[in-house]
């Protein structure tokens, strides 16, 4: 294997873990469907309760499970890039925060829309957590700058402004109404709760235009890390591919929020798993990032779904509890 084809050997190897995952998790489950019952419904043949199962409930899941750690992790190593701060992350920052703080906002305000779901509520969402992102975002970088924009400063006042969010969640939850504010706690606590395709539609355009632009835009986050000045030398319109970038980096986790609720850590641990794999070239990262997040987010929905059946574990609190020692690793380690 010569040092230029690892790294497509690498991502062609994580694929094929994603799709060994993927149908190891649609045989699990409180509801337990054999290989066999599994191909038998694929090819029409199965039960009626198999076909309900699987098409209804297991397959959008994982899609959406898919699609959200992919997302997640393309914004993460973004974020990494832009900021030159390995402890980037849109959970950390305070990013998710915002876009969840809009999302219950909008719930609040329309109260029973998560309960109908209806179609309209459905796509509404993730424009409200972009809305809230971005504000969130622009936030963050004017109290983070001063004469410059700090790694320390910068994790610091993402923190404050998540808490921030955070009591603001609390506020609009504790005015809701009882079945509204369970369904915004479960979401809060990064449950994939959308178990139908209407919830796979509504995040799919956002993730099959957000990434290739991510990745076509790589080679700027290259550029970026040489610094400012060399940046400008080599030709490129530094302010202009960092709001870019950033902002395509907020729509990427809005838009997964708004489905998925608040998962941190996933835009922490992914990229950095990725760059050891691969290198730090960002044309190569990014495409890593995006499996090993869909890879890690699979396995920790395998794992919340069937470690207490029937009960769930939130795939987010999962993913806090594989990604947390990491943090406090990287956060030790850092500069």
């Amino acid at each position: 294997m010569t040092s230029k084809n690892k790294p497509f050997i690498i991502m062609m190897i994580l694929f094929l873990l994603i799709l060994v995952t993927f149908f190891t998790s649609l045989n699990l489950g409180h509801i337990r469907i054999g290989p066999l019952d599994v191909l038998k419904t694929f090819l029409g043949a199965g039960t009626a309760q198999d076909q309900l199962v699987l098409f209804d409930f297991r397959l959008p899941r994982m899609t959406i499970a898919l699609l959200i750690g992919a997302g997640l992790a393309v914004s993460g190593a973004i974020l990494q890039g832009v900021s030159q701060n390995g402890l980037a992350d849109p959970g950390i920052l305070g990013i998710n925060a915002g876009a969840g703080l809009a999302v219950v906002m909008f719930i609040f305000f329309f109260q029973g829309t998560m309960t109908a779901v209806g179609t309209f509520s459905i796509f509404i969402m993730p424009l409200f957590a972009l809305i809230g992102g971005i504000g969130a975002a622009f936030l963050i970088y004017t109290l983070a700058w001063k004469q410059g924009v700090t790694p320390v400063r910068l994790i610091l006042v993402g923190i404050g402004v998540n808490a921030a969010f955070g009591a603001g969640l609390i506020i609009f939850q504790l005015r809701m109404n009882p079945t509204d504010f369970m369904q915004a706690t479960i979401w809060l606590s990064g449950s994939i709760w959308g178990t139908n395709w209407k919830f796979v539609l509504s995040v799919l355009p956002w993730i099959i235009f957000l990434i290739p632009l991510a990745i076509y835009k790589a080679r700027y986050l290259n550029v970026l890390n040489l610094g400012d000045h060399v940046a400008t030398g080599l030709g490129a319109a530094v302010e202009k591919e960092r709001r870019t970038l950033l902002f395509i980096a907020v729509a990427l986790a809005g838009s997964c929020v708004a489905v998925g609720g608040g998962i941190s850590f996933l835009g922490l641990v992914s990229p950095h798993l990725a760059r050891r794999l691969v290198g730090a070239k960002h044309q190569l990262l990014l495409p890593a990032s995006a499996l090993m997040g869909a890879l890690l987010l699979s396995i920790a929905d395998m794992i919340g779904r069937n470690l207490l059946a029937p009960s769930e574990i939130p795939v987010g609190l999962v993913v806090s509890a594989l990604g947390a020692p990491y943090f406090i690793y990287l956060l030790i380690k850092v500069d």
